[in-house]
């Protein structure tokens, strides 16, 4: 079996490693953990109790710089961290200085960039993106291609639907101002957003906020409020049955 394993990786008890795996120097992998195939593990990260990790994943990278970049990557990020658990499919990206809670899921294809910080128990869609300076809590859904733009923020059970866009920059680019004004997007407990909507740099959606799809928010959302259309407006407020407080998971 083709592997190479850096003398110095900490390996637990009953880990099983799949065929051309390349572990670098200095990583700690948990007890029962399964390691696919073609995966590569970057020097320095942590992986705790059973994980599985899918073929061809890469855990640890470090970003690349254009430059035409706004931000330069800073030699001294921080390896990875994988919390005790996870399930991480086939062609994952989990850059260096990201780190995962416990007991999430992280589907084929997702990318989830560096300085991203997640909670445990969140499910983490197919060919989802989650870009850098995020923060992410427990027991959200992101789905199938929803897009979560840099320096956003999102409380726990929050809900986004497929190919969701979030955006940062009002300027699209152009004119310096924009540096002094990036700001990702604020989910607060509960919020929700429907498929294909998109959010508008800086928007706050608060506690039970609903977007409904293909709505275009350009005004933070009101708590347990549904908006919807293009700029979003209120239409109503959010059904009692639908309000997170009465819809809490069982703790696990």
């Amino acid at each position: 079996m083709n592997q190479y394993i850096h003398s110095s990786v900490k390996l637990g008890k009953n880990v099983e490693i799949g065929h051309n795996v390349v572990i670098l120097k200095n990583v700690i992998i948990g007890d029962n953990c399964l390691i696919g195939h073609n995966v590569v593990v970057h020097a320095g990260s942590e992986i705790g109790e059973s994980v599985r990790i899918d073929d061809n994943t890469i855990i640890g990278k470090k970003p690349l710089s254009s430059p035409r970049s706004i931000f330069k990557v800073p030699d001294n990020l921080e390896p990875a961290r994988i919390g005790s658990f996870c399930q991480i499919g086939a062609f994952v990206a989990i850059y260096a200085q990201c780190t995962l809670g416990e007991r999430n899921l992280v589907a084929d294809l997702a990318t989830i960039r560096e300085n991203v910080v997640i909670g445990n128990l969140n499910i983490i869609g197919r060919n989802v993106t989650i870009e850098n300076y995020c923060r992410i809590g427990s027991r959200n859904k992101f789905e199938t291609n929803c897009y979560i733009t840099a320096y956003s923020i999102v409380g726990d059970y929050c809900f986004v639907a497929p190919c969701v866009a979030t955006s940062n920059d009002n300027y699209m680019a152009r004119d310096k101002t924009r540096f002094d004004y990036f700001k990702g997007i604020t989910m607060e407990d509960g919020a929700r957003i429907g498929v294909h909507a998109t959010i508008l740099p800086g928007k706050t959606i608060k506690r039970d906020g609903t977007v409904a799809a293909a709505s275009v928010v350009s005004r933070d959302v009101q708590e347990a409020t549904i908006v919807l259309g293009s700029p979003a407006k209120a239409f109503r407020a959010v059904p009692e049955a639908q309000l997170l407080k009465n819809n809490m998971d069982k703790e696990t």
